[in-house]
C-alpha cells in the first residue's frame, strides 16, 4: 500500500515517529508521500525524506499558510523545488472553513502552482475544504493541457466525483469514509477504483475505530476494509488497483 498523504514529519510525531514507520511496514506500507506546508516545515520534510527510504517529499504552499504576502512566500517554495527533487507540488488548493478573507491570494497562490506543476511535468495535490466546486472551476476555466493530480480527503458528492474524474484527477481516499454520518460510501459506489488512492491525512482525520486519536499510516488498513464494502470485493484488490493508481500518478 502507498499512503499517498500524510505529515509524518509533524511534531505530533517527534517522540515515537520511528515505531510509526516500523507500524507502517508491518502493516504493509511501502511507501509515504509527505506533502509540504510552508517555508517552516521545509527542514523537518526534508529530513525526513532524507532520513527513512519509505518517505517521498511534495512540496508547494499550503492554503492556509497563504497571506497577502503570497508572492514573497511563493518565490520561497520555488527555491525549495529548483534546489531539491519533489514528487509532487502539494498540498495547494482552497480553504475556506478558517479563513474566507484569503480567498482570492488563496485562488492566485493555487494557480500559480498549477502553472509549476505543468512546467515541471508533476502532480498536484489539492487541498480542498469547503471549497471543491471552486477548484473544479477553476481548474476547468484555465488552460492546463497535461496537468495531473489528486483531490486529497475527498469528501464530496457523487457528482463532484464524476467532475474531478473526467477533468483526468484521482480522488484520494482516508478515513472520512468510515465515518457514520459520511456520505462518501454512497458517492464513491458507481465511481471505480481505477480512479482512487489511499491516504491518512496523518496525524488527522484517524478512521473510526481511531477517530479523535492521532491518525498514522497503518490506520489505512481500516479505510482498505471500508473501500472493500462499498465495491464488494476482496481487500487484496483495493490495495493492488490503488497502488497502481499511486506508483502510475507519482511516477514512483
Amino acid at each position: 500500500m502507498i499512503d499517498t498523504h500524510a505529515h509524518l514529519y509533524a511534531k505530533e510525531f517527534d517522540e515515537d515517529r520511528d515505531a510509526v514507520i516500523q507500524r507502517a511496514i508491518d502493516a504493509g506500507i511501502t511507501k509515504i508521500l509527505l506533502p509540504n506546508i510552508d517555508e517552516f516545515s521545509f527542514d523537518a520534510l526534508n529530513k525526513l525524506a532524507q532520513e527513512s527510504e519509505l518517505c517521498r517529499p511534495m512540496m508547494g504552499l499550503h492554503p492556509c499558510s497563504v497571506t497577502e504576502n503570497y508572492v514573497e512566500q511563493l518565490k520561497i517554495i520555488r527555491r525549495q523545488l529548483d534546489n531539491n527533487a519533489y514528487i509532487a507540488i502539494g498540498e495547494i488548493g482552497i480553504d475556506l472553513y478558517w479563513d474566507k478573507t484569503t480567498q482570492s491570494y488563496q485562488e492566485k497562490a493555487f494557480i500559480a502552482q498549477c502553472k509549476w506543476a505543468e512546467e515541471l511535468k508533476l502532480p498536484i495535490a489539492i487541498h480542498a475544504r469547503d471549497s471543491t466546486d471552486i477548484l473544479i472551476s477553476l481548474l476547468n476555466s484555465n488552460t492546463f493541457k497535461d496537468l495531473t493530480g489528486v483531490f486529497h480527503c475527498f469528501g464530496g458528492t457523487s457528482d463532484q466525483a464524476r467532475e474531478i474524474i473526467d477533468m483526468g484527477f484521482l480522488l484520494g481516499i482516508g478515513g472520512v469514509l468510515t465515518f457514520k454520518n459520511s456520505g462518501l460510501k454512497e458517492a464513491l459506489k458507481h465511481i471505480g477504483l481505477k480512479h482512487l488512492v489511499l491516504e491518512t491525512d496523518a496525524p488527522y482525520l484517524a478512521p473510526v475505530p481511531y477517530r479523535g486519536k492521532r491518525n498514522e499510516s497503518s490506520y489505512m488498513l481500516e479505510v482498505v476494509q471500508h473501500l472493500s464494502y462499498v465495491f464488494d470485493v476482496p481487500q487484496s484488490e483495493i490495495i493492488e488497483v490503488t497502488t497502481q493508481n499511486a506508483l502510475k500518478l507519482f511516477k514512483l
